[in-house]
């Protein structure tokens, strides 16, 4: 493994050395205090043209809990301001060799792109709306820990599909990994080609949540939709926001995801997002970190030892 762009170009050995190795990390965490030397004198740099809150920390975090040093680089103060291409970036910040490049981007595929340029790995914290690999590696983590397994559950996953790369992540690893997969969307958001096949396909919560052992919100991204693709919030909500009367269609043993930023009051209900027994919300947050330590771990020890 030589980067990380993508779930769909992993093996199922490397999906299962990630998980693993992100089990024994989110143990560590657990007990508090993590602190390790395993990447000391390597440099990383967060590379994020999209805002981010979970996903930019959770990098870096990772990075210092494993010794690394950490640059935040900032699209906003950037030579681009001047004019510079994104090829003549790559160009400048490969020739500095650092060691790992974490690149966020609205362009599709920029991360290939990135990986095709520089000596170092690459990982992928989102393109566009084609893959976050490791929000889906964390939200597998997090139903495993949770139920113990993946095979044989029923993942829900209701919202904005069309737009959403942790959609689209989810539904290649979460199959690949033996869940029955199913989404929920309005006809405006649902796409017309999916990444995974056996996904199956519903229009109304009532219809797609039954016999669902999670049930994963998703916000409407209405940054990359067409304006008029959804009525109105309040409109919204009352047909595909998570209340507790919906999230009793699943069961009463249903769990409740969400990759944030949540949209409260459209997507899902105070009371469901902040239930302590039911949301595993704070719990994926925390299993972001560790997913990304074993990343990190994974690819950069593996350069080190080439």
């Amino acid at each position: 493994m030589k980067h990380l762009t993508g779930i769909a170009g992993l093996t199922d050995a490397e999906i299962g050395a990630l998980l693993d190795r992100a089990d024994n990390y989110a143990d560590a965490l657990e007990k508090g205090g993590f602190q390790s030397e395993l990447l000391r004198g390597a440099v990383i740099i967060n590379m994020f043209f999209e805002a981010s809150t979970r996903t930019r920390t959770s990098f870096e975090l990772a990075a210092l809990r494993l010794g690394a040093g950490v640059i935040n680089w900032d699209a906003e103060t950037s030579a681009l301001k001047k004019g510079e291409t994104f090829a003549d970036t790559i160009a400048v910040l490969n020739a500095m060799k650092p060691d790992a490049v974490i690149i966020r981007h609205s362009e599709y595929g920029a991360p290939e792109y990135l990986a095709k340029r520089v000596s170092c790995a690459v990982i992928n914290a989102g393109d566009s709306y084609r893959e976050h690999p490791t929000q889906a590696l964390l939200d597998a983590l997090t139903i495993r820990r949770r139920k113990g397994r993946i095979e044989g559950l029923t993942v829900t996953i209701c919202g904005d599909i069309a737009h959403s790369r942790v959609a689209a992540s989810n539904m290649i690893l979460l199959s690949r990994l033996g869940a029955c997969v199913r989404i929920v969307a309005p006809a405006a958001l649902m796409p017309d080609k999916l990444p995974a096949a056996g996904i199956e396909k519903f229009d109304t919560m009532k219809k797609g949540l039954p016999g669902s052992d999670i049930v994963m919100m998703l916000r409407p991204q209405k940054e990359r939709m067409q304006a008029g693709l959804i009525d109105s919030d309040k409109k919204y909500f009352e047909d595909y926001g998570l209340t507790r009367e919906k999230l009793d269609w699943a069961g009463p043993e249903a769990l409740v995801m969400h990759p944030g930023p949540l949209t409260r009051g459209i997507e899902i209900a105070d009371d469901v997002a902040d239930d302590p027994k039911r949301s595993l919300i704070l719990q994926q947050v925390a299993n972001g970190v560790a997913v990304r330590m074993a990343a990190l771990d994974l690819l950069l020890s593996a350069r080190k030892n080439t």
